[in-house]
């Protein structure tokens, strides 16, 4: 009746119960989606660049996929409303002086997760996640919520709002990175963003 080892084995140990379901830590999903790239999944690194739906992408790999969409790709499905150069944006960042880079210290990871290698430029916030950020279309510039909240203006903060010195308005911004448009990829939200931004190219010919 025992078991190799001549123990007899316990109930709890015969009778199997429910699996235990993992839970997503949400707050290393939403920094891994400010640290890499939403298509390769690799590390984000200059210059990258941005979808009307605040994705974040490294260059090199979406004009990769643009050249050449019938590779296969793990995570193409967060490229497959992109059909060309003119639904990405190249971000204007700013960059963080407190980035070591792949620094580690005592205490393991933690201090990469919660560093950006971006700031605000206006309000120093650090893009780690933590912080809503909204970047220009017109000019590629990011800004955290709460700078543009706080300095109220029509002309974009770093003063080159776009090419043509035109002045910008709520339909330029987009939400960066998830905390409003991220999550909704519907196609009635992407209808309406790309409606605004057709309206901003025109206003600046």
């Amino acid at each position: 009746m025992g078991c190799d080892g001549g123990t007899i084995p316990k109930r709890h140990e015969l009778v199997k119960g429910p699996k235990k379901v993992e839970k997503v830590d949400k707050n290393a999903e939403m920094i891994a989606k400010w640290k890499y790239c939403a298509l390769s999944q690799e590390k984000l690194k200059r210059p990258i660049v941005s979808c009307e739906l605040g994705r974040l992408y490294n260059k090199d790999a979406i004009i990769e996929y643009l050249l050449d969409k019938t590779a296969e790709r793990p995570n193409v499905e967060a490229v497959l409303h992109i059909r060309g150069t003119k639904d990405i944006k190249e971000l204007n960042l700013t960059d963080n002086p407190e980035w070591e880079g792949e620094r580690r210290n005592a205490k393991g990871d933690r201090y990469e997760d919660n560093c950006g290698m971006f700031i605000c430029p206006v309000a120093g916030l650090e893009m780690n996640g933590r912080h809503r950020f909204r970047y220009l279309w017109t000019c590629g510039c990011v800004f955290s919520e709460r700078a543009l909240k706080e300095v109220k203006t029509e002309i974009c903060h770093k003063l080159h709002i776009t090419q043509t010195g035109q002045r910008h308005d709520e339909n330029t911004f987009i939400d960066w990175n998830g905390f409003f448009v991220f999550f909704k990829v519907l196609s009635g939200l992407l209808t309406v963003i790309r409606a605004k931004i057709k309206v901003t190219r025109r206003a600046l010919r």
